[in-house]
């Protein structure tokens, strides 16, 4: 799918997740046949013309200045995730081809900091959420079940997004699993729209959309979602229920290190304690 055919794809699926009462758009009791706002009643919010707009949603129009697209996004309802992702998807696309790039790596500095992070459950997630290193701890909470040095073999790598939707351990681990699985759908559609011609990326999506009703779903929702703090209750097999806080320390196009917290002196932190225990026996 081209660059402006994104553009449009996103347009045209948030302004049918808009309902005119949402927006304060009267329908004065009519039968509407589609679901959602009308193109005219889009272009009406934003200030536009409706023929431009349309050529905006059929990716016949090259592009919108970004005045035009701040309109467009508050008439969205756009939050500031979804506004930066709908200007990423604006920009004119550099005409390259889907190029396969090499294995990520962890730099030395990462690598330092999930070492002194030795008592938090941490793990080093690459850009297409694949798992390039983790502590013990944050193996034990996030992936127990698998082979601890299997990230050190590139072809053997787990993947989270593949664990979320097609892991069965990983789908009981979160009470709440549906957000979870939001969460991680909205991450990848945001580097998706950042790098259009990661060719390992768009692998990933159509094997997720291939084998998962779940993921395909999600992905036509054209939800985004910066992973950056979220709450998650965990049933662990080992230490039983939990809520843990994962925050995502992010250092540019590094890779991220995401670790998960419990507030100190909750029954969660002794939780993480017994699960710290248990490892070292």
């Amino acid at each position: 799918m081209s660059g402006t055919a994104r553009f449009g794809d996103f347009l045209q699926t948030r302004r049918s997740q808009l309902r005119p009462e949402d927006v304060g758009v009267p329908t004065y009791g009519e039968r509407r046949r589609v679901p959602g706002l009308r193109r005219e009643e889009l272009a009406q919010l934003a200030g536009v013309s409706v023929s431009y707009y349309t050529r905006l949603e059929q990716g016949h129009s090259p592009s919108a200045s970004p005045e035009v697209l701040d309109a467009l996004a508050t008439a969205l309802r756009l939050d500031d995730a979804e506004r930066q992702h709908l200007h990423t998807l604006a920009k004119p696309a550099k005409q390259a081809r889907r190029r396969r790039p090499g294995p990520e790596r962890v730099p030395e500095a990462t690598g330092q900091l999930l070492h002194a992070l030795a008592d938090v459950p941490a793990i080093v997630l690459g850009r297409r959420s694949d798992v390039l290193s983790w502590n013990r701890l944050g193996h034990a909470l996030f992936a127990g079940h698998l082979d601890f040095t299997a990230v050190d073999r590139v072809a053997e790598r787990p993947n989270m997004a593949q664990l979320v939707f097609l892991d069965a351990h990983t789908r009981e681990l979160y009470a709440d699993w549906h957000g979870k699985a939001k969460a991680v759908v909205g991450n990848l559609r945001l580097v998706a729209g950042q790098h259009p011609d990661d060719a390992a990326l768009h692998e990933l999506v159509g094997q997720l959309s291939a084998k998962s009703t779940d993921f395909a779903s999600m992905w036509a929702d054209h939800r985004v979602k910066a992973c950056a703090t979220a709450e998650y209750e965990m049933r662990h097999p080992l230490v039983g229920p939990l809520v843990v806080t994962q925050q995502t320390l992010s250092n540019g196009p590094s890779p991220n290190i995401v670790v998960a917290t419990a507030r100190p002196g909750s029954p969660s932190d002794a939780a993480l304690s017994l699960l710290a225990h248990l490892i070292q026996a």
